[in-house]
């Protein structure tokens, strides 16, 4: 099967290039200015970038045990929609996958059901809780490509000491939600002014700041890769860059909602913008623009995580964690920071592609030469567009963005040489 990809603006190589691109059974075969050939299908990409396919290394498909909010169908829907072609999906599910037998039904579940490449965390402990830890070994060996407990902090410094030693043997990330649950205090938003004019249970930023400081003392004691969950403090910022420079293996990522939402923007009790960790203030977005812009946060990942219609109504008190993420990350990161030229498109495909692909060792994603695998999704970036509930492919329609209007609309996506996603018209 041939796919001649005609009249793109591809962006490679740290640039963008006036180039087709011509695809054969599941591989790049040929990237030139111009390519005449016979091919099953040529389409004409009409002068639309062409990037590598999207990855995001944090998303929530709820499956098993959930699936009234996501399952991998649904979820894969909404990954292609929104550009991507690899994604990892976090343990917070039921049964955790904290066995080999669990671990391989998971990964045959996401391989048959899914419509992109789906990599599968491995809990850090047995039902995440902070006690018993999990054969490490044995779950990457049954397809684990990461391990997290996303959704729960590790409460025990020893837990997190021994957990690292081992993670460190098997040569795989960690990947932590740092959060101390005893600071928690059973918030709803950031703890300050705003939270008390609306009279809300705050969450202190010690939440956050406290466990990733125990953490990297650890990382660095054990030469473990530890990766940052959903940065959202300017203080984690700075521990994080501090560790970097003084040699530690440390990696984070930060979700589009805390880069472009801050607190101020809760002028009521709105259960959409509530989730974990919480949207902080403007001092705290700058901060992490400024660390995604110096290298400091190496990549973007959505924390994808929808919800029913009925979990996100009612009141902050009361709704889940969580906005759904996976459809609008692209369109919101391409307006809000490469329009009004705050980085560059290849930045943000260095973010959202090529990097996590690197940081996580995904050989096959974040690649776009002659003889990779043709993992590649096309954006129309001239054209504005409103971002509509109806529109959605996820299951979860709980984000705070509906009804903005932006730039950078998936046209195609192929995964394996596959075209699993084109636009309609």
């Amino acid at each position: 099967m041939k796919v001649l990809l005609k009249n793109a603006r591809v962006i490679k190589s740290h640039q963008v290039q006036k180039t087709d691109v011509l695809v054969e059974n599941d591989r790049i075969t040929q990237i030139q200015p111009e390519i005449n050939v016979e091919a099953e299908q040529i389409i004409d990409v009409k002068n639309q970038l062409l990037m590598p396919g999207l990855v995001d290394i944090h998303v929530h498909f709820r499956d098993p045990g959930q699936t009234d909010k996501e399952d991998v169908v649904s979820g894969s829907a909404a990954a292609v929609k929104g550009g991507f072609t690899t994604v990892l999906t976090m343990p917070n599910v039921d049964p955790v996958p904290d066995t080999p037998e669990k671990m391989t039904a998971m990964v045959k579940h996401n391989q048959t059901a899914g419509s992109l490449h789906i990599g599968q965390y491995g809990s850090i402990t047995k039902k995440r809780t902070s006690e018993e830890l999990v054969d490490f070994k044995a779950l990457k060996e049954a397809g684990a490509v990461a391990f997290s407990n996303d959704g729960n902090g590790i409460q025990t410094a020893e837990t997190m000491y021994q957990a690292m030693l081992q993670i460190k043997e098997v040569g795989l990330p960690l990947a932590a939600h740092v959060e101390d649950e005893s600071l928690m205090q059973h918030g709803v938003m950031n703890q300050g002014t705003v939270a008390e004019k609306l009279g809300l249970p705050g969450i202190s930023e010690l939440a956050e700041t406290a466990q990733l400081a125990r953490d990297l003392e650890i990382a660095r004691n054990t030469g473990a890769h530890y990766h940052v969950c959903h940065v959202s403090k300017a203080r984690s910022v700075e521990l994080i860059r501090r560790a970097q420079r003084d040699g530690v293996h440390v990696t984070a990522e930060v979700a589009p909602h805390h880069l472009f939402l801050d607190e101020t923007m809760i002028s009521m009790d709105n259960p959409m913008m509530k989730m974990n960790p919480p949207l902080r203030t403007l001092e705290d977005r700058q901060a992490l623009l400024g660390g995604l812009l110096d290298g400091t946060i190496g990549m973007i990942a959505t924390d994808h995580a929808p919800h029913t219609v009925k979990d996100k109504a009612g009141s902050m008190k009361t709704a889940s964690f969580g906005i759904t993420g996976l459809e609008t990350a692209f369109p919101l990161l391409y307006t809000k920071l490469v329009k009004p030229g705050l980085c560059t498109v290849e930045q943000l495909v260095e973010w959202m592609s090529i990097q996590p692909a690197e940081i996580f060792n995904l050989k096959a994603a974040g690649q776009l030469e002659v003889g990779d695998v043709a993992d590649l999704t096309v954006m129309n970036v001239e054209d504005e567009y409103e971002i509509k509930e109806a529109d959605f492919a996820s299951k979860g329609i709980n984000s705070p963005f509906i009804g903005q209007k932006v730039y950078g609309q998936t046209q195609l996506t192929m995964v394996a040489g596959k075209i699993v996603y084109q636009r309609e018209g």
